[in-house]
């Protein structure tokens, strides 16, 4: 037995053996001789992972670009004809009722990242159920947005190329990932952010680079594609402060005001789905009640920013810096509401809402440009939520430039560091601790 073979085997910290069962010094001098073949293996898996990549991207950028398309006309149709929000509990029927013909009960996001994990495979009836009912919820007034839907679709696209092609286990969950990574750019147009974050968001600490290459070539496709087909990609326009010790200490602040919000986003989620599930066990009924709680609170709140996924509220308080102080609290609650009700979407764009909203609310009280905070919450939220810092400091970087990628970064690692384990996604598994190098492997607290 070689001297590294003996160094990882009785390495302190027992990942190898937990993250891998059997996973001894025979499976290790294995993977060791493995590594190294001629350069013939190296050459065939570029051409493999570049063919694949290519046809990934380009049917996730073609489905994509579509759903994204699919999304702003349900949208636009809405707010020019607002009878549609009653219909929202109708929609709710007719979205359990879809998703009880495929046999999808119960699948959502963690079903996907579950799938990397375990390798049971994913249901091709996923990916129109999901497609057409997100835009269901979006046309009705839903409190969603839209990479939920992406992830999954992505995700199928992946896999089920991958078993066409015939690629083992463990590329599958690669291809997987990739196919995660393209919808993602697909519909915001940050080909490097989507492919960080579809490899990072599975498990927190733990990064399969061999899904670098086939992540973010299946990226730059699938948003080449999107570009192609007139889908702008998310750009925001803000003024960004000079670097000086002053503002980051203001920003360092701000990050960690963001990590409570990031908490009571992902708790209230989690709390409503719950509770929702408790006191109406039976899916139709909470669906159709669920639907009319948004109706009734849209109209005691008596604006409509809150239906739908919320972009012009964001773009307002990044590039005006205009925002009602309270926007996020409604936010979170409208969004709870709507996923306990079992309607389809994400939590991404309500992450990004509730963090521009309180960014640019507080902000200005620890002396900061509203527009400036909104931007830094955005990112600081989302990083927190998803587990994922620097696929946020990626995003940031894309949505707003790199010039105040200093600035993201400490807001997005302090979120980070103090959100603790919370997380919008239960099958995350958080692989290693936040504040020490130890490994912990456990799910995200809900």
């Amino acid at each position: 037995m070689t001297f590294l073979t003996l160094f990882c085997y009785h390495y302190p910290y027992p990942s190898y053996h937990a993250v891998y069962p059997g996973f001894g010094p025979g499976a290790i001098e294995e993977i060791l001789s493995k590594s190294m073949e001629t350069p013939s293996h190296y050459i065939r898996a570029l051409i493999k992972w570049c063919l694949l990549s290519i046809a990934v991207g380009a049917v996730s950028g073609l489905l994509g670009s579509a759903f994204h398309i699919g999304v702003g006309l349900a949208t636009a149709f809405r707010e020019s004809n607002p009878w549609l929000l009653y219909l929202l509990p109708a929609a709710g029927l007719a979205i359990v009722g879809i998703y009880r013909i495929f046999g999808l009960e119960g699948q959502n996001t963690n079903t996907v990242i579950e799938e990397v994990h375990s390798g049971n495979g994913l249901k091709p009836q996923l990916l129109p159920a999901i497609f057409f009912s997100t835009i269901l919820t979006h046309l009705c007034g839903g409190s969603v947005g839209r990479e939920g839907a992406a992830l999954q679709m992505g995700g199928t696209v992946g896999y089920y190329y991958g078993r066409l092609v015939r690629l083992d286990d463990k590329d599958l969950r690669t291809a997987t990932m990739a196919g995660m990574a393209a919808f993602f750019a697909a519909l915001f147009g940050t080909p490097l952010a989507a492919a960080v974050f579809a490899m990072s968001v599975i498990s927190v600490g733990l990064v399969y680079y061999a899904a670098l290459l086939p992540c973010l070539l299946s990226s730059l496709v699938a948003y080449g594609i999107s570009v192609l087909l007139g889908v702008e990609p998310t750009r925001f326009s803000v003024t960004i402060p000079e670097v000086d010790a002053l503002t980051l200490v203001k920003v360092g602040a701000l990050g960690a005001l963001c990590a409570f919000v990031t908490i009571l986003f992902c708790r209230g989620i989690h709390f409503t789905e719950e509770f929702m599930e408790k006191i109406m066990p039976n899916m139709w009924l909470r669906s159709a009640a669920g639907g009319a709680v948004i109706v009734l609170l849209t109209l005691v709140v008596g604006t409509r920013d809150y239906n739908g996924a919320g972009m012009q509220i964001i773009v307002a308080a990044i590039e005006s810096g205009t925002v009602v102080p309270y926007a996020f609290l409604l936010k979170i609650l409208f969004t709870a509401i709507t996923l306990g009700a079992e309607f389809k979407g994400g939590e991404v764009v309500p992450s990004f809402f509730v963090g521009a909203a309180f960014g640019c609310a507080v902000g200005p009280l620890l002396g900061l440009p509203a527009g400036f905070a909104a931007a830094i919450g955005l990112a600081a939220v989302f990083g927190s939520a998803v587990n994922c810092p620097l696929a946020s400091i990626f995003l940031a970087g894309e949505l707003f430039g790199g010039g105040g990628i200093l600035y993201f970064g400490l807001a997005c690692i302090v979120s980070y560091v103090l959100s603790g384990y919370s997380g919008l996604y239960s099958g995350q598994k958080m692989v290693y601790s936040n504040v020490k190098a130890q490994y912990i492997n456990i799910n995200t607290r809900k």
